[in-house]
């Protein structure tokens, strides 16, 4: 029997809670075999990013292109890159191979606040990764980042949206995460996050309840992941969004503490619950 194929690149949470750890806890809860191409080494735990190696560029080459000419998956997604050498060993490594759906979610900073991508890797991102990106994933402050704007009110997305889709991804999903809560005169009911998908032609917000816990390590990782294990399922991008947004929101709701710090969202909420 055939079984779905996704592959992540992106870098290793000794934590468990995000990275390629997230990753292919995500493709496993889709039932999609996971595949990984680790770009740097991360000793971090739920309180923070301690110290970071990151692989060198030839070896990020030579796993992604074993994957590739054996493997080959049917979506990848891209997380942690950490610099513009492994952003373009990656992005030559994929112009050379054929065709395979891409989502690039641009992890510049850990949950913590530890610095994931250098400053003058964000250049190379956007010249040699997000035009060959399907979907691009930005938070707030990663939008922020890429544009070089601020973003507070629905204008301001809508632009941000407009402005990644020209650097040539395909689609752009801004998720609404760190958005200010809309205020209460507002047509949207309270306690909800919205994210913003643009498809070059439209746009489609994906509504959804704002879940109340502090543990949301790996959030973002996780969606890119969802989204990637949908595509590799066949889904089309929009019900691929709107499914990978669902199973966040419940992993969010049964997210648990490990450790003392900010704990990860629960993967397997479909099949076991913590214990007390």
């Amino acid at each position: 029997m055939a079984i779905p194929k996704a592959l992540t690149i992106a870098g290793s949470d000794s934590g468990g809670g995000a990275g390629v750890q997230a990753d292919l806890k995500t493709f496993a809860a889709f039932g999609v075999y996971g595949c990984c191409v680790i770009t740097a080494v991360t000793a971090q735990n739920t309180q923070g990013v301690s110290a970071i190696e990151t692989v060198s560029p030839a070896m990020v080459r030579k796993q992604l292109e074993s994957v590739l000419s054996d493997i080959r998956p049917e979506a990848m997604k891209t997380g942690m890159l950490a610099n513009a050498d492994i952003i373009q060993a990656i992005a030559s490594s994929l112009r050379a191979a054929p065709r395979i759906p891409l989502v690039l979610d641009p992890v510049m900073r850990s949950k913590s606040g530890a610095a994931l991508l250098s400053p003058d890797a964000v250049a190379a991102l956007k010249e040699l990764l997000i035009p060959l990106a399907d979907l691009v994933t930005p938070n707030v402050p990663e939008a922020e980042a890429l544009t070089g704007t601020g973003l507070s009110s629905d204008e301001d997305f809508e632009a941000a949206a407009r402005q990644l889709h020209a650097m040539g991804a395909r689609a752009v999903l801004l998720k609404g995460g760190h958005r200010p809560r809309v205020p209460a005169d507002r047509d949207t009911a309270p306690g909800e996050v919205i994210d913003l998908l643009y498809d070059g032609q439209e746009f489609h917000p994906i509504r959804g309840r704002w879940v109340n816990t502090p543990h949301t390590h790996g959030t973002g990782c996780t969606l890119a992941s969802a989204i990637a294990a949908g595509l590799a399922q066949g889904l089309e991008l929009y019900p691929a969004v709107v499914k990978a947004r669902a199973y966040l929101a419940k992993a969010l709701e049964a997210a648990f503490a490990i450790g003392h710090g900010i704990g990860p969202v629960h993967h397997f909420h479909a099949w076991w619950a913590p214990r007390d």
